[in-house]
């Protein structure tokens, strides 16, 4: 299952919250349509040793948010080592000389701050969040295990125990989370968004600390990392402020990402995963393209739209007849990222109400599906769904922290934060022929993949709703 890995236990998923600009905003109800407001500029600057640094002011409260963005995550692992993105996320915490284990997060609350840090597929990022007035104190600790970390063994296997257990509880024990694992190592064959981000337990078993020490040399450098910070400040003293922590780094020799472009799908491809579990679930997805590897650049926004039609709220279109109105379905989600450094899947995964099961679920689910390959979405159901869009944006803009994640997340993809001003005018111009043009040319049966989870016993009891075959 793929997810952002956080280092304090919680684990975000990453497909069911859609983590694109499209997912960072909420829908909040329907406005008229209308332009994002002006927006302020960011500043940008790269030190000597290739870190840029990047800078949105914001002074309506007097805080900031600072982020440290690698350009390494799972999708950069090769075999055998699976999980080492993750695990070097959980030895950031572990200590340099300077600070020792514990000493960094005592510091950031002792100054009232927050902190936290994420992995992904494609890229690792740690955040303070603190008083404006107190961001040298996060430079000055975030610039030392940039490059000083002691990486001591012991903690080191101690550390691996502790994703090995997360590993466990969240997947492994997990019947939605372990199916949903299996159906994206079936989806992608050579893309390395076949492996999960946590790893597997065998790669886990396997890994060794010189193993860990090498990843972070590599990786771990002033010219394969970006600077955020996002409020109360100002970018001149900010960029000095950079120059003096982080500049003082030597770059690393990066090694040259290879393209790990995915093998043509040549048809359908189906899987079921035994677990014990109370319910039945099934997941499903396309292959389909990103921005910027789009044929047509309007595709992923089309895509984004087709996906809040058709779960993106109460009177989106799955939700209205298959859970409201025939209640044949107890959930039902759909997932797409269009900002990504490969190919991603569009998935729907749903959960049968009593007296239906999975197959009945894949059919009904494919036949709203096919209403909109068939007439396009009325013009009042796209506006709607698009003032929703442009209205959440405009209102995320209040959180220094959402702006820093969208700069980040964009930068680091090699995208542009000017992508995120750009944004809403791309989703605004989505017409309903577009949306679905996207559902025929990509919502179909030979790059489907798709994976049910048939409720096994727990302790020896049957599922509440089993019915004995899986039909």
């Amino acid at each position: 299952m793929g997810y952002y890995a956080i280092t304090a236990g919680e684990q975000v998923n990453m497909y069911t919250m859609r983590f694109s600009l499209f997912a960072l905003i909420f829908s909040l109800g329907v406005l008229a349509l209308s332009p994002l407001q002006a927006a302020e500029s960011v500043t940008v600057h790269e030190l000597d040793n290739g870190m840029r640094v990047l800078v949105k002011e914001d002074h309506r409260a007097p805080v900031a948010i600072s982020m440290v963005w690698y350009n390494v995550g799972s999708g950069h692992e090769y075999g055998g080592i699976t999980g080492i993105s993750h695990v070097l996320e959980h030895m950031m915490f572990k200590g340099t000389a300077k600070y020792p284990a514990g000493k960094f997060s005592s510091i950031i609350a002792e100054n009232g701050g927050q902190e936290n840090a994420f992995t992904s597929y494609d890229f690792t990022a740690y955040y303070q969040f603190l008083a404006s007035d107190r961001l040298e104190t996060a430079f000055k600790l975030e610039s030392d295990r940039m490059r000083n970390l002691t990486l001591p063994e012991d903690e080191f296997l101690k550390e691996v125990e502790v994703v090995k257990e997360e590993r466990r509880l969240r997947t492994e024990d997990n019947p939605t989370a372990l199916t949903d694992e299996q159906f994206r190592a079936a989806a992608w064959v050579n893309s390395p968004y076949h492996n999960p981000v946590i790893g597997w337990m065998a790669d886990l078993d396997a890994l060794t600390i010189d193993d860990l020490k090498d990843w972070y040399r590599q990786w771990y450098a002033p010219n394969n990392a970006l600077l955020v910070v996002v409020g109360d400040v100002n970018s001149e003293e900010v960029i000095k402020l950079a120059e003096k922590y982080f500049g003082r780094h030597k770059p690393e020799k990066i090694s040259q990402v290879k393209p790990q472009l995915e093998s043509e799908q040549k048809g359908e491809r189906r899987i079921v995963v035994k677990a014990p579990a109370e319910l039945p679930y099934m997941t499903m997805g396309y292959k389909v393209p990103v921005v910027n590897q789009a044929d047509e650049d309007w595709e992923p926004y089309a895509l984004e739209v087709l996906a809040s039609l058709l779960t993106g709220g109460e009177t989106s279109l799955l939700q209205r007849e298959l859970v409201r109105g025939k209640e044949m379905l107890t959930s039902v989600d759909v997932s797409y990222q269009a900002f990504s450094r490969l190919p991603q899947l569009f998935v729907i995964d749903a959960v049968p109400a009593d007296g239906f099961d999975v197959k009945q679920a894949e059919v009904a689910i494919e036949k709203q599906i096919q209403t909109l390959k068939d007439r396009p979405v009325t013009q009042a159901e796209l506006d709607r769904i698009k003032a929703g869009v442009i209205a959440g944006e405009i209102y995320q803009r209040d959180s220094v922290q959402h702006q820093a994640i969208v700069i980040g997340m964009l930068e680091t993809l090699g995208f542009g934060w000017e992508t995120m001003e750009e944004y809403a005018d791309r989703i605004s111009a989505v017409t309903a022929e577009q949306v679905k043009a996207v559902a025929k040319k990509y919502l179909v049966a030979d790059q489907k993949t798709v994976a049910i989870l048939d409720p096994q016993p727990i302790n020896g009891k049957p599922p509440s709703n089993f019915t004995g075959e899986l039909r």
